[in-house]
């Protein structure tokens, strides 16, 4: 006698990568579900992560733009009034009009939501809520969460973290940023914006770890510029707060003399860690890695039969992006299909002003795998960034000595996160320098940066 099961794939977990693969599945015929706790779909990226943070990051620009000069050089003379209220009002509105769409793609594709929270009973089981289902292919998208600072608590009023910092009720005086990754820097770059004074402490001697070399330095630089300050090789040993104040005491990475500053407002931006927590993975005979993620192979599956994994909670980049594709891709394993992420091309963007973004090797990456040639160009020749009064940065293309072939592709420019596509592509193809180099560019653009940087390879670029 057949198998007694509930639904064909049960999806935890409606963040990009569940949501996704929940679509997938559903759209290649087979019954799903998909568990999921908060009130609306889309996770943390479309209820509190970049989908928000985009929306404030918008919005402050443009203040920033009317009320640091930049507008009336270009004959537009407006003297900004903040209204806070509506300005969260309108990144609220954004999410709900995302989170409903999410759902009636649910409804038009038949998925069913299981409201609440899945915890394993057994290794084709589990329980939400009042509810015990079984699924012949269970999907983990649980996705990650902040990760907390030893000794530091979030109340979401002084000290606060990503969630928090896109709520706060009032300007900042004075903003303290712990962590100078991507997260720290977009939201202390909104609030900067908006009239904060924001510091910057990150442990490590650069800001944005894991991005290119050059890009980091040249980031700090602008970013100073800009107003933000950095205290680097800092680490915060503790944060104390009295009468809507915090006080923080830091040390030198390496150890030594002690200082405090004080701040109105501390955000607490030092990474995300994988949500397993409450999952009861014990009853499925799975145990995590020591940086607390679910391994998986090539097709995403876990050691434990009929259970796959995608996204946070898997090792790889924790990016919304890479976790929508490994959601197609698991839906199609799943169906029988081939489904295949190519994890050396996932983009990786900042979106603070400029952009900053990059996908495959840093130079220093690929320096240790073999000789490189590298190809860089200024934005401040691209004339496109001239008209619009946008000099910072550069784009910058490695590609192998040998064969030509690129290695990795880093911009800094007002528009890098919508460049960067080009790169991804030329590079998913297994395209040289000289195709990107010989590929006919509309005039004026950004986009023509990536073909001088890549002229620039073989020291033939024009406008430098």
């Amino acid at each position: 006698m057949a198998e007694q099961y509930d639904f064909d794939v049960l999806v935890i977990g409606a963040g990009p990568g569940g949501y996704v693969a929940a679509i997938r599945a559903a759209q290649l015929g087979l019954s799903v579900a998909c568990a999921e706790g908060r009130e609306t779909l889309g996770g943390t990226c479309l209820n509190v992560g970049c989908i928000p943070s985009k929306a404030m990051l918008h919005a402050s620009e443009y203040f920033d733009a009317a009320a640091n000069g930049a507008m009336a050089k270009m004959g537009v003379k407006v003297t900004p009034e903040l209204d806070l209220d509506a300005m969260h009002g309108q990144r609220k509105d954004a999410v709900k009009q995302l989170t409903g769409g999410i759902e009636f793609l649910f409804k038009k594709n038949k998925i069913e939501w299981l409201k609440g929270y899945a915890a394993f009973t057994g290794k084709d089981s589990v329980k939400v809520g009042d509810r015990e289902v079984r699924a012949k292919n269970i999907v983990i998208a649980t996705g990650s969460s902040v990760t907390p600072l030893p000794g530091v608590e979030i109340d979401q009023k002084v000290v606060v973290d990503s969630t928090g910092a896109l709520e706060l009720a009032k300007v900042p005086e004075h903003m303290v940023v712990i962590g100078g990754g991507v997260i720290g820097l977009e939201l202390g770059s909104v609030w900067r914006r908006l009239g904060a004074k924001v510091t910057c402490v990150e442990f490590l001697d650069q800001i944005l770890p894991g991005f290119d070399g050059e890009v980091r330095k040249e980031a700090n630089k602008i970013f100073k510029k800009q107003g933000i300050e950095f205290k680097l090789s800092t680490k915060v040993t503790g944060v104390a707060v009295k009468g809507g104040k915090a006080t923080l005491t830091l040390e030198p990475a390496k150890g030594g003399e002690a200082s405090t500053i004080e701040a109105d407002a501390v955000l607490v931006s030092i990474g995300r860690k994988p949500n397993t927590d409450g999952l009861n993975l014990e009853a499925t005979g799975l145990k995590t890695n020591q940086r607390g993620q679910i391994e998986i192979d090539h097709d995403f599956r876990t050691s434990a039969p009929g259970i796959w994994a995608i996204g946070d909670v898997v090792p790889g980049p924790m990016l919304a992006h890479k976790a929508e594709d490994e959601g197609i891709a698991v839906a199609e394993n799943i169906a029988g299909q081939t489904g295949i992420v190519n994890h050396d091309v996932i983009p990786s963007v900042v979106y603070t002003w400029p952009e900053i973004a990059g996908v495959g090797l840093t130079e220093e990456a690929a320096k240790e795998k073999g000789e490189v040639k590298v190809g860089k160009f200024p934005m401040l020749a691209n004339s496109r960034a001239k008209t619009n009064h946008e000099p910072d940065g550069f784009v910058k293309v490695i590609a192998d000595a040998k064969s030509d072939r690129v290695l990795g592709v880093w911009a800094i420019a007002s528009v890098a996160g919508t460049m960067i596509a080009q790169a991804a592509q030329a590079m998913e193809f297994g395209a040289t320098s000289e195709d990107i180099a010989y590929t006919c560019h509309a005039h004026p653009t950004h986009s023509e940066a990536i073909k001088e940087a890549a002229m620039a390879v073989t020291g033939k670029p024009i406008h430098v």
